[in-house]
């Protein structure tokens, strides 16, 4: 044990940046220049060791996007790059780059500058503090259009409503130590919430506050329907809720149906005014039709998860990779 260590305080780490990319050709010119000048200047300052690297995960990208990561790597030791063979969307990306990249500490971020770079220095510094994870928080939404601010926040409202536990304003720019990946190798989810999969692990953590960038060049990658999607894929992957929510409307709609008919007995029993009519009949039919629809819709939801899961087929395949820590470490 050394004397930093001795004191409390973690020797510098060899950390490795894992950014998947798919179709990100403008900005990873000015990615990877501020990359590099990051990691040389907390070199030179003596947080980490020499041995730290940039590692671009290519999700399949239809424009030059890996010529410039080869290219990178070849005039850049610490340009890294890892080929998925195929498009397999950013979860699996990220989970690709965070179980082949080498490193004491892997931090994960986006490639189009979105995300603040002078706050890694600090998450590294929680982390020879003693930090296991460390979650990059958004301090503001400054940035963000006033629907996008509203439908984020709702989103974290509804997922603590269901009992999903998650960072609020946390996205996937966080620092995890290696002892903490080695822990996330042995979940085997097909459909990955990494977000919420990593709150799960426990460990020591600490959160770091930035304030997110504009971004640099090029569109964002992740439209609405995307946002949509994940959004549904963290409710579905880490609570049963929905299904007890189906369970609680099926006792409220079959109560309100015993008492229709008992207004509607009351009515034709002690009064003349009961008068024959569709609408008693079609809304309630139609009411009760959308429910059953929309409950088989959930249930098919969970049980499709468990069809796909039951298959367990490969998350994603690495096409090839390049750069010269691979050549040392090897790829798992």
């Amino acid at each position: 044990m050394d004397i930093q260590e001795q004191e409390g305080k973690r020797s510098r780490p060899v950390i490795s940046l894992v950014l998947p990319c798919f179709n990100e050709e403008e900005v990873l010119p000015e990615t990877t220049r501020r990359l590099t000048a990051l990691l040389d200047r907390l070199e030179a300052d003596g947080e980490i060791d020499p041995a730290s690297a940039i590692f671009y995960v290519d999700d399949g990208s239809r424009d030059g996007t890996w010529g410039l990561i080869a290219a990178y790597s070849r005039q850049n030791p610490r340009v890294c790059g890892i080929k998925l063979s195929r498009n397999r969307g950013h979860q699996n990306a990220l989970l690709c780059g965070l179980m082949t990249a080498p490193g004491e500490v892997l931090i994960s971020l986006d490639a189009d500058l979105q995300d603040d770079l002078e706050a890694i220095p600090r998450m590294v510094q929680s982390y020879r503090a003693g930090s296991e994870i460390v979650f990059a928080v958004r301090s503001k939404r400054e940035t963000d259009s006033p629907l996008k601010k509203f439908t984020a926040q709702a989103y974290y409202r509804m997922l603590a409503f269901l009992g999903v536990q998650v960072i609020y304003n946390h996205a996937d720019f966080r620092l995890m130590s290696r002892r903490t990946l080695e822990v996330l190798r042995d979940y085997g989810e097909t459909h990955l919430f990494l977000r919420g999969l990593v709150h799960q692990l426990g460990f020591k953590t600490d959160i770091v506050e930035f304030e997110r960038m504009e971004r640099f060049a090029g569109e964002s990658k992740y439209p609405l329907s995307k946002m949509l999607s994940l959004a549904w894929q963290g409710v579905t992957s880490f609570t049963a809720y929905p299904l007890r929510l189906i369970t609680g409307a099926g006792v409220l709609v079959s109560l309100a149906s015993l008492a229709m008919a008992a207004w509607a007995f009351c009515l034709r029993l002690f009064t003349n005014e009961a008068l024959p009519g569709w609408a008693s009949t079609v809304i309630p039919m139609y009411f009760l039709g959308g429910v059953q629809l929309l409950s088989l819709g959930i249930i098919g939801e969970y049980l499709a998860k468990v069809y796909e899961s039951s298959k367990n087929r490969p998350r994603f395949h690495v096409e090839t990779v390049c750069g010269l820590p691979f050549g040392k470490a090897g790829v798992k």
